[in-house]
């Protein structure tokens, strides 16, 4: 080899040329596996955050329903405080709320004229069947669970054993309750505690299904550091977060123990169990709870530890083939120099004639001489095409770049859209879905149990409900490319009564808002009328009601009817936070919100700014009013 070496000039220059090349390339690979980290590393956590938020929508719903139920029927218990409507109203909770296992209603001495006292009731589930127990059997007004909402004298939350019972349609295991306070009208004092029960086994079991990663894991910690749900069983109520935990060893999950039992959001990468990994957590509201999710490393990293050996592989293959191949260049490279080697020993032996550059002559040391300065000629175009060549491909690699960034930006606002969408459209279904399984239920009862204005009430939300989804619908329509196109075709030479049409959408706004209070003024005479498309029109300015609603604090909203330089001007102005200046342009992109934790698709603002453009008009933010948002609708007479 070192014979080989020293004899082929073509070798140690292919040798001196990977030599020189080496580093540099190992350097660029070093650099894109720390860039693929990192970026692994950062997805992970988005990753991580939208299942921990997912997660969140469902412990709330579980936890909502539980204390809707409990407070829609307080104040009915305290008007009838007498066994048997106590009786009834524990056994209508419970069978009004698949998703709860029980509730207890138990009352202070003397408050009930029974020969059980204290009186407490309580009602459970025995598979589809709902079974009742009265008096001692399931009394509780001495438990810890009854004497905390006495004492705060406020509705709380509370977690606690429960133990296995003789009765098997109690529950086992870890129990959330919601309790709150009862009082004797007449008598106004206090009476007794409402309850309605979760059980955390079943919470668990459905958090459990919600994985970002196959070996990742929910907890929920209490505020004092101990674990309401852990895949370790042996964990829950016996030991905290901090048990067993030095200072010295167990830094990281002491300081997670702490930013959790403080109800802070954020996330931690710890070694916890004695594997490192990535945990986000977020507090519960309306609770004293911290929901975390535990995403171990290897799982996080096990992608990017495939990609690795893969390019590991190839960078050996690589090396060898780019040997090989600045070996047979450079000694192609040679022939030329071989040749006018020759030509140099010729002018050594004494031919005085031959020279080294351009000549007439016809001779071989003329055409060598001529073959030589074509081959520096060949030799500069060469580099100015490999020179162009490279130019036009670092740009083709830079407009890819750019290419991929905008696919990457689009199938991450895909999924954000996705999931918008998704949360936004089961919210109104959950809600007609129930309702009407609720009247279906009705029907096959002998004796109706539910008033006609429950019924009425039932049925107007369900209507409501529907109408929002209509609403998710027809913003959809209008902003895909059939939409648009339909709009174009739509007429805008309607007359419309600018005062009439704004009275019925605040006339249905506040029905839609619990009647919101919405003030009114009008610059527009009675019997004042624009040209425009009434429909596309009535849909802009409720929008923006609805709009200033959602996002203020739905004190001081003012719709204003103006007329300014042969303009009608809609004008809806609230107080609220605002918005930033960094974020006034995104608010009229569609799909784009500002704030994601927000209801909404992030097609309301730009499909009135399409609508208002479409009609003649404009539609923008009025950037001078500072308490709040001011949005103006611009249409022509």
């Amino acid at each position: 080899m070192n014979n080989f070496l020293k004899k082929s000039f073509s070798a140690k220059i292919s040798l001196s040329l990977l030599i020189l090349s080496l580093p540099l390339f190992l350097a660029s690979v070093g650099v894109l596996f720390v860039q693929t980290r990192r970026i692994v590393k950062d997805q992970s956590v988005e990753r991580a955050n939208g299942t921990l938020y997912t997660t969140m929508q469902l412990l709330k719903r579980y936890l909502i329903t539980a204390e809707s139920a409990t407070n829609s029927n307080s104040w009915m218990v305290e008007e009838a405080l007498k066994p048997d409507s106590l009786l009834a109203f524990s056994q209508r909770i419970v069978w009004m709320n698949p998703d709860l296992g029980g509730c207890s209603i138990s009352m202070e001495p003397d408050v009930i004229d029974t020969s059980i006292k204290p009186y407490s009731v309580y009602t459970g589930r025995n598979g589809k069947e709902l079974q009742t127990v009265v008096g001692k059997e399931c009394e509780q007004t001495n438990v810890i669970k009854y004497k905390i909402p006495r004492y705060l004298k406020k509705p709380c939350w509370e977690v606690y054993y429960n133990p296995a019972d003789s009765l098997p349609y109690t529950l086992d295991g870890m129990v959330a309750s919601y309790h709150k306070p009862l009082y004797d009208n007449t008598k106004k004092r206090f009476a007794g505690i409402i309850s309605t029960d979760l059980s955390m086994n079943l919470l668990s079991e459905k958090i459990a299904k919600i994985k970002p990663y196959p070996h990742s894991y929910f907890m929920i910690l209490d505020e004092d550091g101990h674990y309401l749900i852990h895949p370790d069983s042996t964990r829950l109520m016996n030991k905290t977060i901090f048990s067993e935990k030095t200072p010295e060893n167990d830094a990281d999950i002491i300081a997670l123990g702490h930013e959790m039992t403080k109800g802070a959001t954020g996330r931690m990468n710890i070694e916890i169990d004695g594997e490192k990994a990535l945990v986000c957590y977020q507090p519960v509201p309306g609770t004293t709870w911290t929901l975390a999710v535990v995403c171990p490393e290897r799982d996080i990293l096990k992608s990017y530890t495939q990609l690795k050996h893969i390019v590991t592989l190839l960078l050996l293959v690589g090396l060898f083939i780019t040997a090989l191949t600045c070996h047979r260049v450079a000694k192609r490279s040679m022939r030329p120099l071989k040749k006018m080697l020759k030509k140099v020993n010729e002018i050594t032996n004494g031919n005085m004639e031959v020279h080294i550059g351009k000549s007439n002559r016809t001779d071989i040391i003329g055409e060598l001489q001529n073959s030589y300065s074509k081959m520096l000629n060949s030799l500069n175009f060469y580099m100015g095409s490999v020179r162009y060549t490279t130019e036009q491909t670092e740009k083709r690699n830079k407009e890819l770049e750019k290419a991929t960034e905008k696919v990457l930006e689009a199938d991450r606002q895909k999924t954000k859209f996705i999931q918008n969408m998704t949360h936004q459209v089961r919210t109104p279904l959950n809600i007609i879905m129930g309702f009407a399984q609720v009247l279906n239920t009705e029907t096959n009862h002998k004796q109706p149990t539910i008033t006609p204005d429950e019924i009425r009430k039932i049925a107007d939300t369900m209507y409501k409900n529907s109408k929002c989804l209509i609403r998710m619908m027809l913003m959809l329509f209008d902003s895909s490319d059939t939409g648009k196109e339909a709009l174009k075709n739509t007429t805008i030479d309607e007359m419309v009564n600018p005062n009439e049409m704004c009275h019925e959408i605040i006339d249905f706004v506040r029905k839609v808002y619990d009647y919101v209070p919405i003030a009114f003024k009008t610059e527009l005479p009675a019997k004042f009328y624009i040209k425009a498309n009434e429909m596309k029109l009535r849909y802009s300015v409720s929008e923006m009601l609805q709009n200033a609603i959602r996002h203020s604090d739905g004190k001081n909203i003012l719709m204003d009817i103006r007329l300014v330089n042969e303009h009608v001007q809609f004008i809806v102005q609230d107080t609220g936070k605002g918005i930033s200046a960094d974020d006034q342009q995104r608010i009229f992109k569609f799909f784009d919100k500002v704030d994601e934790f927000t209801d909404g698709l992030g097609l309301g603002l730009p499909l009135i700014k399409m609508h208002a453009k479409q009609m003649g008009g404009d539609f923008w933010l009025d950037t001078n009013y500072t308490d709040g948002c001011r949005f103006i609708l611009e249409m022509p007479l």
